[in-house]
């Protein structure tokens, strides 16, 4: 899971910074990505917040190799995906299509990773001991 795992850098680096862009300096973080909504104060730390802990989350995952919730980091962007999409049909502001763009691509070059991983692992055979018994 080797590439699978590199690939999820890049959604640690974007979740990190932006989550505390958007805690810090809400409006400079709308501003760089293209927004044209007023959007307040209080909501967008509170996703600046979200954004952080699943930074946080993922970074872990990351550090102690849990290959096991690679898959839920594919699968939650998988859902994100269309809502991102629905928000910017509702809304038309641009600021939705460039967060389409980076988690997009975070979820295409995490997808072929774990593709590519899963392909070039061994198959796996009946363990050494049951295969010698004829079980």
């Amino acid at each position: 899971m080797k590439r699978t795992h590199f690939s999820l850098y890049y959604l640690i680096g974007y979740a990190i910074p932006s989550g505390l862009l958007l805690l810090i300096a809400p409006q400079v973080a709308f501003r760089l990505l293209l927004s044209n909504g007023a959007y307040g104060d209080v909501l967008p730390r509170l996703l600046g917040m979200v954004f952080l802990a699943l930074g946080v989350f993922v970074l872990q995952a990351v550090r102690h190799r849990l290959e096991v919730l690679y898959t839920t980091a594919l699968a939650v962007r998988a859902v994100m995906l269309p809502v991102l999409l629905w928000l910017f049909v509702y809304s038309g502001d641009p600021f939705f299509i460039s967060l389409l763009v980076i988690v997009g691509f975070g979820f295409v070059l995490t997808s072929i990773s774990y593709w590519l991983d899963r392909r070039s692992l061994p198959t796996q055979s009946a363990p050494e001991g049951l295969a010698r018994e004829g079980k």
